[in-house]
């Protein structure tokens, strides 16, 4: 393993580090954390934490904040966004508009109603709770999966993620990457989601085997899709742009013009805290995680 830009700043500085600043795009691993004597806090912007080694945190007692529910809202409104888009055909209308078709072919093939719809959410954490708000206006039946059933809530939960699956019209992917989701999505579980079953990715690209899935897609033995993430960004799948059943958005689910401003405050917000020996307004409960 090779000396990184970043292993040279930290360890240069690494005496005087007590309290780092991350984003998702660059991992904190064992080896880097072992450069730095005294660390007291890692304060990371991104929505998962799959880019820290969180065994090593807590095994050095390094504080964690992330970024709460903060994204949660805006990670919600696309999913809502994105299924509504690949059921009711918005996008390849738009298209089919623009490209002038309307005149020469005529009507537009008829979407599907989102009303009544068996929705399985994956991961019914924050995110996935304002998913099942949204979709429940909409007059659609939620299901979910999740690590445990939670005792306070009243949908019907599926250990089985393959169960889950036959029983939905749409899966949403809204949980974190871990070792056991890693392409827990795979074709077995696509294939029993059926061929007019959707499936939306707003959480991480390699739960779903996307080799696969672009496979299920092409040969229609699934309905559609709707993705923010894509397994190597900024790099998308070719074969992805000529499926009109498949509505792409540049990962940035979680992203809006005003969320950005409120994470400016909190990431502020986090730092002051700790310096002043105050509790941190995000901290991430290891106990929970493992």
């Amino acid at each position: 393993m090779g000396i990184t830009t970043q292993d040279q700043f930290l360890t240069a500085h690494a005496h005087s580090v007590q309290a780092l600043l991350l984003s998702g795009t660059h991992p904190v691993t064992s080896d880097t954390l072992r450069l730095l004597p005294s660390p007291g806090l890692i304060v990371t912007t991104s929505a998962g934490l799959n880019h820290i080694d969180l065994p090593e945190c807590q095994r050095r007692g390094i504080s964690i904040a992330g970024a709460g529910n903060l994204y949660s809202e805006d990670l919600a409104d696309l999913a809502v966004g994105l299924l509504i888009d690949v059921l009711r055909k918005i996008s390849v209308a738009d298209r089919y508009i623009r490209r002038q078709l309307w005149p020469s072919k005529g009507e537009f093939p008829l979407g599907f109603k989102l009303r009544g719809k068996q929705v399985g959410i994956v991961g019914l954490g924050s995110i996935g709770l304002e998913v099942a708000k949204r979709l429940e206006a909409f007059g659609c039946n939620i299901l979910y999966n999740s690590r445990r059933k939670k005792p306070s809530i009243q949908y019907p939960y599926y250990s089985n993620i393959l169960e889950l699956a036959k029983n939905s019209d749409v899966l949403i992917i809204c949980c974190e990457l871990t070792e056991q989701t890693r392409h827990m999505i795979n074709k077995e579980v696509l294939l029993a989601l059926g061929k007019e079953g959707v499936i939306i990715n707003v959480g991480h690209s390699a739960v779903i085997d996307e080799q696969e899935m672009m496979g299920c897609l092409m040969r229609g033995e699934i309905g559609g899709a709707g993705l923010d993430v894509f397994e190597k960004e900024p790099d998308v799948p070719k074969q992805l742009f000529a499926l009109d059943n498949v509505v792409l958005s540049p990962h940035r689910a979680a992203h809006s013009q005003e969320t950005i401003l409120a994470l400016r405050d909190l990431v502020v917000g986090n730092f002051e805290a700790f310096f002043s020996n105050k509790p941190l307004l995000t901290p991430v409960i290891m106990n929970q995680l493992f």
